[in-house]
This record gives structure tokens, C-alpha cells and sequence, in this order.
């Protein structure tokens, strides 16, 4: 017997999910509604990921080695990546998907370009899953419906996930990211060569932060915000169009995007041999927003898992075996997640504290911590002295905060 897994979206989590299976020969399906979809998102992927996933040059608009941090009031930090060859990669969604998608293709999944609307389950813990979906590579928009069995499923359909719902994952909060591509001219591209730029305030989110990201030939300008602030996100995108006005001159807006973002894991992420992935699961950080790789690295390890409890694909893995995904990736980056979600309460907060936060900014040590973090997945604690020296900064930030605060 060889096991039958179907993965349920093609994004870098469910594209790495198939990959991984595909290699081990474990017969794969890998659904995708939409093969040019390009999903709203600044783009931003650390370092390591580049090495980890093997992902080529070509792939990565920009290697941005500047930030600068931008608060209420105005004031400007510049962060600057030391050494030489350190850098935050800069994609387009439509094309890192498409290539990871393809490469997990030809590695011998087999690609069905269909909407999956409906699960049957089976009553014991061996029989298959039935998919139900509309084919849309023979029935064009409208799809021919189709179905389809296999053993285990994957959901990788992000944050408004069918596979979620199917299996009663239950709910959690959400934000919108909205953002519009710009194309500038080529003299005010050069600004944007290797730097990008996020800003806080209340004028461009209550409660996280907007971006100005470079691209190939355009720069990404969004904001967002938690779906209670959902009706004033485009007053928001207007606050961060009109912070960024003078650097965006003679730019043309080429697209429009705007998309659910899932703020906490799901209640459930594994229900009987189903497992979800990515932002089906819930795996966006809070603070920073980060998405990408974390995404990738969830749909590897729960396909690694898979082929690891199924012996190869030789036996059909139990509820108990998927779980054991869980028990690792929770392990590997709950703290991640616990810290980001503090940062997020303390210091987006108030403008006074987002004026703190962006002042910390400033600080070496805060930087170099900050960075090793983001681009290799890696938190070095700090030695004792240059942590109490970041704690008393901490506080004094905050002080100061409350009167720079416009």
C-alpha cells in the first residue's frame, strides 16, 4: 500500500508540505483554486530561509540591508545589516509561489488546479476521506466536480481555510492587510534600492505597523489593522500613502490587493488524519507579521512527521501520529510567538509607546538581537549585563515616549 495525502493549497506552506512527501514517495496531491493568485503580502522573507529552502537569486527582487523605522512623531531610526552578506530578501508572492509550487510538481506531485468545497469522513481510523471539488483545468471558472480519495489531508488554504471548516477547527481573531502596488520612476526607485521603510501611529494602524517594501520594478505600500478596525483601513492605507507622500511622487498604482490575516493559532489544528498548516493554523507572528517562512517551515515539518509515523507511506499515520507535529512545532517556536505577542501588547499600544518602541530601535544591542532573531530563527539570550542594560532602556523609552507622543 502507499499512502495518499492531499494537500489543500499551493502557498509556500502547502507547496513545501508536497515537496517533502513527494520525495519520499508518497503519493501526493496538491490543490490549488487559483495558479496565479498572488496573495497580498509585503513579501519579506528572513535569510535563512533562503539557504533552507534552496530557493534561487532569481526569485528575490531585492536584498534589503536598510530599515528604517519611522514613528508618530516622525522621527526616524535607521537600522543598518553589519555584515556584508546578510540581508532580508524582498518577493513577489505570485512568483516565490510559483516556483516552489512547480518545483514540488516535478518532484512528482501531482498538481490539480480545482476549488475543494466539501470533506466526507470516514467512520473508522483506516478508510479514506473523500474529496469533493470542481476541476477547473476541463470545466474553466465553473469547474467539473470531481472527487477524490485519499488518507491523510493537509490544509493549507490560509486564513479563510475550507479544510478548517470541514473539520471544525474552530475560529480566532483575524487582521486585514490591505495594500496597493506602486510603480515609481526609476529616480525614486533608487531611494528604495536596498532599504525598506515601516511606519507607526495611530493615522496608519491602531494596532500594528504599514510598510513601504521594494519590489522588482514597483514598492509595496499597505497597513493593517484587527478585523474590529476593518471598516477604517482604507482611511488607514490614505494615512500611510499621505506619511510616505514625497518619497512616492509620480507612482502609479498597478494593483490592489487586500486579505485576511489570522492573528493566533486555531483552537484545533490536527482532527482525526487531517492537519492544517500555515495560515489555515493560524502560524502568523504577531509584532512583526511574519508569515512566509513560517508557513514553509510548518508545512515541512508536519510532512516530515508524516512520512516519519507512516514508515515511507507504508502505513496510514493515527490522530496521535499528526499530533506529534504538533507537539514539535509548538515546542520549536511557541516561545517565538508568546514574546512577539507581548511585544505587540506593550508596545503598539499608544503613541507614546510606539514612540518608545521605535526610539529602542535605535539601540545596537536591540538591533543585533532583533536581527539574529529575524533572519536566522535563532534567539541568542543576551548576557546578563547587555539584558539589563536593554531592561533599564526599555523603561526609559517608555518614559520619554509619553512626551515625544504627538
Amino acid at each position: 500500500m502507499t499512502l495518499r495525502v492531499a494537500v489543500v493549497g499551493s502557498g509556500p506552506a502547502g507547496s513545501s508540505a508536497a515537496e517533502t512527501l513527494a520525495k519520499a514517495g508518497i503519493e501526493t496531491y496538491l490543490f490549488e483554486r487559483k495558479l496565479d493568485n498572488a496573495k497580498p503580502c509585503g513579501g519579506a522573507i528572513p535569510l535563512c530561509m533562503v539557504s533552507e529552502f534552496d530557493l534561487p537569486p532569481n526569485i528575490i527582487d531585492r536584498q534589503v540591508r536598510k530599515m528604517k523605522m519611522i514613528s508618530p512623531s516622525n522621527r526616524e531610526v535607521d537600522i543598518n545589516l553589519v555584515n556584508e552578506d546578510e540581508y532580508i530578501g524582498m518577493c513577489r508572492r505570485e512568483v516565490l509561489d510559483g516556483y516552489l509550487r512547480d518545483r514540488a510538481a516535478k518532484l512528482g506531485a501531482n498538481l490539480i488546479n480545482a476549488t475543494v468545497h466539501k470533506l466526507d469522513f470516514p467512520t473508522n481510523s483506516t478508510d479514506a476521506y473523500t474529496i469533493h471539488y470542481l476541476d477547473h483545468t476541463e470545466g474553466g471558472a465553473l469547474g467539473i466536480s470531481k472527487t477524490l480519495k485519499v488518507d491523510v489531508i493537509i490544509g493549507a488554504d490560509g486564513a479563510n481555510s475550507r479544510i478548517a471548516k470541514e473539520m471544525d477547527a474552530g475560529d480566532y481573531n483575524y487582521a486585514i492587510a490591505f495594500q496597493e502596488r506602486i510603480r515609481l520612476p526609476k529616480d525614486k526607485m533608487v531611494y528604495y534600492e536596498d532599504l525598506a521603510e515601516m511606519y507607526v501611529g495611530d493615522d496608519v494602524s491602531p494596532d500594528f505597523y504599514a510598510w513601504v517594501f521594494p519590489k522588482y520594478d514597483h514598492v509595496a505600500v499597505g497597513t493593517g489593522t484587527m478585523q474590529v478596525n476593518k471598516a477604517r483601513i482604507k482611511q488607514l492605507q490614505a494615512g500611510i500613502r499621505a506619511r510616505a507622500a514625497r518619497k512616492l511622487i509620480g507612482g502609479q498604482i498597478i494593483k490592489v490587493e487586500a486579505h485576511p490575516i489570522p492573528e493566533h493559532p486555531r483552537p484545533r489544528r490536527v482532527v482525526g488524519r487531517i492537519a492544517l498548516i500555515g495560515d489555515a493554523a493560524g502560524y502568523v507572528t504577531k509584532s512583526s507579521g511574519e508569515g512566509i517562512y513560517f508557513a514553509a517551515k510548518s508545512g515541512r515539518m508536519c510532512a516530515e512527521t508524516i512520512v516519519e509515523t507512516s514508515n515511507g507511506g507504508s502505513r496510514i499515520p493515527t490522530e496521535a501520529d499528526l499530533k506529534l507535529y504538533l507537539k514539535r512545532w509548538d515546542r520549536k517556536y511557541g516561545l517565538t510567538y508568546k514574546v512577539l505577542d507581548l511585544l505587540q501588547t506593550v508596545f503598539y499600544r499608544s503613541d507614546a509607546t510606539r514612540e518608545a518602541f521605535v526610539e529602542m530601535c535605535d539601540d545596537r544591542d536591540v538591533q543585533r538581537l532583533t536581527f539574529d532573531s529575524y533572519l536566522y530563527k535563532t534567539v541568542v539570550p543576551a548576557n546578563p549585563i547587555t539584558q539589563m542594560k536593554i531592561t533599564a532602556k526599555t523603561i526609559a523609552s517608555l518614559l520619554r515616549g509619553n512626551a515625544l507622543a504627538p
